[in-house]
């Protein structure tokens, strides 16, 4: 197949690949290679859209790095053949997925558009006909001969996003997504509008290289007015722990009591990264602004700026994954590898 004629499907499970059973009423997978019999629109396009399967549909409550690989092998395999990829995923771990997907995806130049649906596509009233129609046209979209969005995105309900810069904000309303601190990508209205000066282009075209190690030696802890220092003691001594995501107040604050500065401190000279990512779903990490912060930044607290936790999570889990210092880890993660996170 012309690489310039053709968008390969990926569906690896979800709420959009669900149809009701006519017997019982209840919800059920159905075969996707069928869904251009579901949505014939599709046809209309004028190129070829073709569709690989997980052999067993995955909830993405259920989704982990194998998975993830697994997507990775798909797009790697078929990267040649085709324009741009479109990944069928359940709501709930998308976020997640899209960002280890743009962290995974060294040289990538093609789209790779994650979209998924909040009410099956067998319902009447489904959004997954709108969100699966959108992304295979933007995954599809050209500029001077070039993909429009050579990136890891997401598509929801008339916007495009970052993928490693977006969450999952909603659960009962079709806006389901948002991306806080970084603009949209591209809306789709009565014409598809790309934000172009916020995609990120490859500089050079190199082959595609795929990153398939993830290291599972990383926590959060999410800071609460009266947080159980035993608890604290407890995170900090699982076996092998490498680093802990500090999710923070506001700008990266957190307590300065002497009890609480000393297990930071502790964990710190034991070789843990502490990366400090804030609550909020908007601003950023300004470690040093105010004295509760400074102690962090003194104790050797690694600031994540405006990094959403999945993107924390994903890229943290990479990077420890790979023959990097302590020190190469902590300066990495002061990058934008991806378009990630602002540097001011």
């Amino acid at each position: 197949m012309d690489q310039n004629n053709g968008i390969l499907l990926i569906y690896t499970g979800g709420t959009i690949g669900m149809e009701k059973d006519p017997v019982n009423g209840s919800l059920r997978p159905f075969d996707f290679s069928k869904v251009l019999e579901k949505i014939p629109e599709l046809q209309r396009f004028g190129f070829d859209i073709d569709t690989i399967q997980f052999k067993s549909p995955v909830d993405s409550s259920d989704i982990h790095p194998g998975f993830w690989i697994e997507i990775a092998d798909i797009i790697e395999e078929n990267y040649e053949h085709y324009r741009g990829f479109v990944v069928l995923h359940g709501t709930d771990t998308m976020a997640y997925s899209a960002s280890a997907m743009s962290f995974m995806l060294e040289n990538l130049s093609k789209p790779v558009v994650f979209t998924g649906a909040q009410l099956p596509i067998g319902i009447l009233r489904t959004d997954g006909r709108e969100n699966l129609i959108t992304a295979v046209e933007i995954a599809a979209s050209m500029e001077h001969g070039k993909p429009a969005v050579p990136e890891v995105c997401i598509y929801f309900e008339s916007k495009l996003y970052r993928g490693n810069r977006t969450t999952k904000v909603n659960a009962e309303h079709f806006n389901a997504f948002q991306s806080a601190n970084y603009p949209y990508l591209a809306k789709a209205g009565v014409d598809l509008v790309f934000n172009r000066e916020f995609i990120r282009y490859p500089e050079i075209h190199e082959p595609l290289i795929v990153h398939r190690r993830f290291s599972d030696q990383l926590t959060i802890i999410k800071l609460f007015p009266g947080i159980n220092r035993k608890y604290m003691d407890a995170v900090f001594a699982i076996d092998n722990l490498r680093a802990v995501i500090l999710e923070t107040y506001g700008s990266g604050n957190a307590p300065s009591e002497e009890w609480f500065i000393k297990r930071i401190r502790q964990a710190v000279e034991k070789g843990i990264i502490l990366l400090d990512v804030t609550q909020c779903s908007r601003g950023s990490v300004e470690l040093g602004l105010y004295h509760t912060s400074r102690t962090l930044l003194e104790a050797g607290v690694v600031s994540g700026y405006d990094i959403t936790t999945e993107a924390a999570t994903t890229k943290l889990m990479i990077l420890l994954a790979q023959d990097l210092t302590t020190e190469e880890i902590k300066m990495l993660l002061n990058k934008s590898l991806k378009g990630e996170i602002t540097l001011h």
